[in-house]
């Protein structure tokens, strides 16, 4: 036998890795491995302004894919000789979080109720996203901040958790929070720099509204979702006989403020500069013609109501319409009748809907619409996206409110 000759190690069947992931991460964090070198020069810093996660529920594969991509951006300018600014935040604020306390503790905001010391939610556990604010216990805007610190804490290391058993080459010494005094002052501080530039401004505007958490909801919040609805076919009173549209919200006819058609739509060319009345409720609105009416969509004539979706918002500011809003911050008809409405007939038909849900109010008004003839036929079921905020459970509505913008 040569003398170099040596046994073949044995190889075990499966390899084991248990505790592998612990180890080197332990290591990475003594060693510094991914820490950021303050005093490194400007030029020499490469900065990851890595969006933070949003605290509000389970992570989930998805996470991990987009964060993988932005760890591998890191490594490749580590591997450049670049001192690479990696940290951490989490985003422990706004609605997403608010929801999550609500469903987790079966609890909901009462800005108008005391403090109570030592308070125990109903219930600790689970994600019940069916829950509903008519379920949830009222608790102090104090008591409500407090759970919400609680629950995103827990979160908070559950993420760390899966980031760090992920290898993720992050600086564990850089983290925040968006809850944070730092962060908060760190805003505020750049939101008095827009407003002493004149950047800052407010204005009483149609505005993306969750009825729910009485919110404004951004453009990034929102989503479509496909939902059931009908077209109801109306008739509106014209100078030659009836004019028909056909709406999903026929609830928004004391909103009407216009009717609107293609410019090119000859049948109805002759109605442009013309008036119609609104059934039931008797006010006089103008035809008009604009570019996004579709020819080939319902009767090709829409009415224009304050609001039922955003075309409504860009044909009531480009044509330079009033606005005649009727639903409230609670997703319920105001009140008050819009002023257009003058008659008798009108006004009594409006009191009957005021206080309503928008879907209650649909409901009597389809029904009253059939008593005086004004719609023809059945609705017609359709189904059609409707925008909902990515966390609510109720489709969003436009009202006028005054809120901040940046120019």
């Amino acid at each position: 036998m040569s003398p170099d000759f040596r046994a073949p190690a044995s190889t075990p069947e499966k390899v084991g890795v248990e505790g592998l992931e612990e180890k080197w991460a332990l290591k990475w964090q003594t060693d510094g491995t991914y820490r950021f070198r303050r005093e490194a020069t400007r030029a020499d810093v490469y900065s990851i302004d890595t969006p933070p996660p949003t605290v509000s529920g389970s992570l989930h594969v998805g996470h991990v894919f987009s964060y993988t991509h932005t760890d591998v951006v890191a490594r490749y300018q580590r591997m450049q000789g670049k001192e690479v600014y990696y940290p951490m935040g989490w985003d422990d604020n706004g609605l997403p979080t608010e929801r999550r306390v609500q469903n987790y503790f079966g609890v909901r905001c009462d800005p108008s109720l005391p403090y109570v010391e030592n308070f125990t939610p109903p219930y600790e556990g689970g994600d019940n996203k069916s829950s509903k604010a008519a379920d949830q216990v009222p608790i102090s805007r104090k008591n409500f901040i407090e759970l919400c610190e609680k629950l995103t804490a827990e979160d908070e290391l559950q993420f760390e958790a899966l980031w760090r058993q992920l290898g993720i080459s992050v600086d564990w010494d850089q983290t925040y929070q968006t809850i944070s005094p730092s962060a908060q002052k760190v805003s505020q501080q750049a939101f008095l720099n827009n407003l002493s530039r004149g950047e800052a401004y407010q204005s009483m505007a149609p505005t993306l509204w969750d009825v729910t958490f009485r919110t404004a909801v951004a453009q990034a919040e929102l989503e479509d979702r496909d939902q059931p609805g009908a077209y109801h076919r109306i008739g509106f009173d014209g100078p030659n006989g009836k004019v028909f549209i056909e709406t999903t919200r026929p609830e928004l006819i004391p909103a009407c403020v216009a009717l609107v058609a293609h410019p090119d739509d000859e049948r109805y060319q002759p109605l442009f500069g013309k008036t119609v009345t609104t059934p039931l409720f008797g006010v006089e609105v103008p035809v008009l013609s604009h570019h996004l009416a579709q020819i080939d969509k319902g009767s090709g004539i829409a009415m224009i109501c304050t609001f039922g979706d955003l075309t409504d918002v860009i044909w009531w500011r480009e044509l330079d319409l009033p606005n005649r809003a009727i639903i409230g911050w609670d997703g319920r008809l105001l009140e008050t009748a819009p002023d257009a409405i003058t008659t008798a007939k009108g006004l009594e038909i409006y009191a009957e809907l005021a206080g309503k849900t928008t879907f209650s109010a649909k409901t009597r008004l389809v029904e009253l619409l059939m008593e005086s003839g004004d719609m023809v036929g059945e609705p017609k079921p359709i189904t059609h996206p409707v925008k909902f905020f990515e966390k609510g459970d109720r489709p969003l509505e436009i009202v006028s409110t005054r809120q901040w913008y940046i120019r």
